[in-house]
């Protein structure tokens, strides 16, 4: 039964992060879109920590907003506390984050999808996908209703087969009580995708007024509020602190004697766990010679009295649960609101996908998000901008718009995506990314910007005002390298004060902001630019003349990179006719189907003389 002979451009399966990113920016390129989520009240939900950002992902949430993209404002709209992460280090691995009102969050999410000309919104459980000759032709949800589109773009998120467990407990869910997506993974197997199983889980909500804080020492935010968004101009929530604590060794012992209830210990949970956000069981049985083990208690919201109990995660029953939490000081007399709990669930293997997120098996249907194998609110998030400006592109019949690692963060993780898999929830962290000095959080807008504005993201003014700081930031720069500064005891004093060593023969102010210690309030005091500047425009001067030669060096090295990168495959391109390959890895070329020669080279298993009798195939191909 067809809801009606409607054709869409482009249809979104699912209402989580990445869904309303890939939703809303198809709809805003003008394509009429509808998105299709189980319950139109978890728009946007934070299921698990109640927080954007943080390193590595707050690089990801700059780069969406610099896109076009929504989560940044929507997080400066509902952040109760912002912290700038690792502020003692350089700006290349440094990391935005706020902790957020999730009902606020979910609340404003919505209301933003609710006003964007072109999109749709309906409530419903889509159990298959409709697929004519290995092109996708919509999908059918479970009261038998068919939707037709020239695009679709899946973002399940863990609701593919999803299974909860708590202790013996198991509960067919996508995450706490609400419906799982079983016939869907069904449909996808039967398309002949490969398969896979994670695991995820999230930490037991305590009631606050039960909670003696004073025994916890509190965190607070960052007193300068500096918005992820380039675009927010008022943060209207009231700021809060967080609180930090530790478990005590009958926390330990509690673990140690119990676990054998943990589905995860017992052989009940097949899903494979994250290596870097172990649950506390398992923390203490892997790190057996651990005292103790950090908690963190963080407001879900400003009219609830929820507190999510980061590194108390867990899957033991609940009566243990009670114990477990009740066993750390300060949470003797702590109730639980919402039981900790495990899921697993399915997942496609990401190197079925194109750089674009489109599937090679199925024509127009896109991949985003924990779908990917991906964990995390901001890596879900970037797929879904990236997939669902790809849906619009090829519904309209344009070409495709990708990202190399040189150019985002975005374009590391999908490029670690589809060239290497991923066995474990994948993460984003500065460390992947080689040329981090380059995809700085404070450059996003210079990146990217202009891809949005082309795509119609962002309003044409923007571009402008973006040249116009580019400008300045240019000049100021400039200026630095120009202005000679002679020695005198006024300089001396400022230097002085900074713990620098005495000017002793003139020398350019650039020279001296590159002295450790020194910033620029300091080469103000020296010598001032003519008309104050804008904080952004200083913090961009004094990254570009402190790396000046680190950058310069990655920005070779880049160069280099693009160079692979520009040397394209053809996908039709006969692997298995060139000699000197390994059998093994001509299989490899032939699932992944690497784009281009650079892609080819970070394939496991790919050797510099195999690159090179590939290279060498591949240009006598190209004639």
């Amino acid at each position: 039964m067809a809801e009606s002979s409607k054709v869409y451009d482009v249809i979104v399966v699912g209402g989580g992060h990445a869904g309303c990113e890939a939703a809303r920016a198809a709809a805003r390129m003008g394509m009429e879109t509808l998105l299709l989520s189980i319950h139109l009240d978890s728009i946007a939900h934070m299921p698990c920590s109640p927080s954007i950002g943080g390193l590595g992902k707050g690089q990801l949430v700059k780069e969406v907003d610099a896109l076009g993209g929504v989560m940044a404002r929507v997080a400066d709209l509902s952040a109760i506390q912002y912290r700038l992460l690792n502020t003692s280090k350089g700006s290349a691995v440094q990391g935005s984050r706020t902790q957020n009102d999730k009902t606020v969050y979910s609340h404003t999410m919505k209301a933003i999808l609710e006003g964007v000309d072109r999109l749709a919104i309906k409530q419903t459980l889509v159990e298959d996908l409709l697929v004519d000759s290995e092109r996708v032709m919509g999908v059918r949800d479970h009261l038998g209703v068919e939707f037709y589109a020239k695009t679709v773009v899946m973002t399940t998120g863990t609701f593919l087969s999803g299974l909860v467990h708590i202790g013996e407990h198991r509960i067919r869910a996508g995450r706490a009580w609400e419906m799982p997506a079983y016939g869907l993974a069904q449909s996808l197997v039967g398309l002949g995708f490969s398969m896979g199983r994670m695991k995820t889980g999230t930490p037991p909500r305590l009631r606050s007024s039960t909670i003696d804080f004073s025994r916890f020492s509190e965190q607070g935010g960052d007193e300068e509020l500096r918005p992820f968004s380039m675009f927010t101009e008022k943060m209207p929530l009231r700021q809060v602190p967080c609180f930090i604590g530790r478990t005590s060794p009958e926390t330990l012992e509690i673990i140690r004697k119990n676990i054998q209830h943990s589905p995860l210990y017992s052989g009940a949970i097949k899903g494979v766990p994250a290596r870097y956000c172990p649950s506390l069981e398992d923390k203490v049985m892997r790190f057996p010679e651990k005292e103790g083990h950090r908690i963190i208690l963080e407001p879900e919201g400003l009219e609830t009295e929820e507190i999510y109990a980061s590194g108390l995660g867990n899957s033991l029953p609940y009566e243990i649960q009670v114990r477990l939490v009740r066993s750390v000081p300060g949470l003797e007399q702590a109730q639980i609101m919402r039981p900790a709990y495990a899921i697993e669930y399915d997942f496609v293997r990401p190197t079925q996908l194109r750089p674009t997120l489109e599937t090679r098996p199925v024509s127009g249907l896109f991949f985003a998000g924990q779908i990917n194998g991906t964990s995390g609110y901001e890596e879900a998030a970037a797929q879904g901008l990236l997939a669902g400006i790809n849906a619009a592109l090829k519904a309209r019949g344009e070409g495709p718009f990708t990202l190399d690692r040189s150019q985002a963060y975005l374009g590391v993780m999908v490029d670690d995506l589809v060239t290497r898999g991923t066995e474990e929830p994948y993460r984003m962290f500065t460390s992947r990314a080689e040329y981090r000095l380059l995809l700085r959080e404070d450059n996003a807008d210079e990146r990217l910007l202009e891809f949005g504005v082309n795509f119609g993201l962002h309003h044409p003014k923007t571009l402008a005002e973006l040249k116009e700081r580019q400008g300045m930031v240019k000049d100021e720069v400039m200026r630095l390298k120009t202005v000679t500064v002679t020695p005198s005891d006024a300089v001396n004093e400022v230097l002085a004060g900074v713990g620098s060593k005495p000017l002793s023969k003139p020398s350019s102010l650039d020279k001296i902001l590159k002295r450790p210690g020194v910033g620029y309030p300091e080469v103000e005091r020296i010598e001032g630019a003519p008309s104050p500047l804008p904080q952004e425009v200083i913090r961009q001067v004094v990254t570009r003349v402190k790396y000046e030669g680190y950058v310069r060096r990655q920005e070779a090295e880049a160069a280099r990179f693009r160079n692979l990168e520009r040397v394209r495959i053809p996908e039709e391109f006969d692997y298995a006719g060139i000699p000197g390959l390994r059998a093994e890895l001509k299989e490899k070329l032939k699932h992944i189907r690497p784009a281009s020669l650079g892609q080819a080279s970070r394939i496991p298993g790919m050797t510099p003389a195999a690159l090179a009798v590939l290279m060498v195939w591949v240009k006598r191909q190209a004639g």
